[in-house]
């Protein structure tokens, strides 16, 4: 390509595991990508490596923003935002955590823009609202997290028409503690939940997955990515991590995604849609198939899975309500305050305690949503401490 062929990407999130990730994809296509922006909320070295490398034009990296050189600053409260709808921007791959990217996502999509979006705060809280700017405006939303791009890839790119659909079918590692009984959970430390046994992610995603709720979360946003209802969002655990997804299809037959768990295929993928080039990632050889091990998840040792499906049917401001709570109930985990079982105790609590506020989903609803939930959550776990 030439240079003005090239597309132009703005990476949200840029030093996290999927942003490094994305940034490898990039460089092993220098012809048909370019760099634009890069954004980050901590790890100013790191992003400042980044820049040195890669030469956008405009970089963020919160209140150090303006340590940064060899670019342009961008250090506004919205700068996320400012970023994500660049006007000669091609592509925004959304790699950061929280709800502060929902706003950048919208408006990304309204703008015109590719969205690769790796935040699962973003369709988990605001799904109804994403999922119909998605359909109206002019921006196109790929999803990147590995199972949501396999039920892309087996519905055939383009959402097949789901009466032909009987169940989209998630999978789960189980991560490190797989067979293990609630009982047991209950001496599990963080130095432990972080050792997962397939993937490198960072603290908070790998103790979702040590929980379950990752995979709550999951269904959650396959609910919208999808247009298909909870109830036919099914999880299995599928300790190899080599089927990333499955989609059962009216007539019996089962089609299935398999690759290495290497997270630049997705990435990849979402990148350059339609088509499929030869990249940086890992393989899968034939004999990495000869094990192929499916189980049903035990939801009585891991009850984030089942709180997380009732947040997502119920729908509102429950998920918002969910993702917040286990977030801080997480944070409260790793700095060894609160037991691991303690996790869904609190989220389970305050779901209870929760009332959504009557009428549509609005960023508004989700913002009070979120603020209340903080709150309950924090008195939930000052409870929880009191009581050791």
């Amino acid at each position: 390509m030439t240079d003005a062929a090239r597309q132009n990407v703005v990476v949200l999130g840029s030093t996290g595991s999927i942003g490094k990730s994305t940034l490898d994809v990039v460089a092993a296509f220098p012809d048909r990508f370019n760099i634009l922006a890069l954004a980050a909320s901590r790890s100013h070295a790191v992003l400042q490596s980044q820049i040195d490398r890669f030469r956008p034009t405009y970089a963020s990296c919160g209140e150090s923003s303006s340590l940064l050189n060899r670019c342009t600053i961008v250090d506004s409260h919205d700068a996320l935002t400012t970023l994500a709808t660049l006007p000669n921007a091609d592509i925004v791959v959304v790699a950061t955590t929280g709800h502060a990217a929902i706003v950048p996502t919208i408006a990304a999509l309204m703008s015109g823009k590719i969205v690769a979006l790796a935040n699962k705060e973003v369709i988990v809280a605001a799904g109804e609202i994403v999922s119909a700017v998605a359909r109206d405006a002019p921006g196109v939303l790929r999803p990147v997290d590995s199972e949501h791009s396999a039920l892309w890839q087996c519905l055939g790119n383009d959402k097949t028409n789901l009466r032909e659909v009987s169940r989209l079918i998630l999978t789960a590692s189980g991560g490190p503690f797989r067979g293990w009984s609630r009982d047991r959970l209950a001496t599990v430390t963080p130095e432990s939940a972080l050792n997962h046994p397939t993937w490198n992610m960072g603290a908070k995603i790998t103790i979702d997955s040590a929980t379950l709720m990752n995979k709550g979360l999951e269904m959650i946003e396959a609910k919208w990515l999808f247009d298909c209802p909870i109830d036919r969002i099914d999880i299995v655990v599928h300790p190899q991590s080599i089927v990333h997804s499955l989609v059962e299809y009216v007539d019996g037959s089962t089609l299935a995604q398999l690759a290495s768990h290497d997270m630049r295929i997705p990435i990849q993928y979402a990148l350059t849609y339609p088509e499929r080039l030869q990249g940086p990632a890992k393989h899968l050889r034939a004999t990495d198939l000869v094990q192929l091990d499916f189980e049903p998840p035990d939801l009585e040792a891991f009850p984030l899975l089942n709180l997380a499906r009732q947040a997502g049917s119920a729908g509102s401001t429950f998920p918002t309500v969910l993702s917040t709570a286990d977030s801080l109930a997480v944070e409260r985990f790793l700095d060894g305050r609160i037991p691991f079982n303690g996790i869904a105790h609190v989220v389970r609590g305050v779901l209870d305690a929760h009332k959504p506020a009557p009428g549509p989903v609005t960023l508004d609803a989700i913002a009070d949503a979120e603020s209340w939930a903080e709150q309950a959550t924090l008195t939930a776990l000052n409870v929880m401490a009191s009581h050791d």
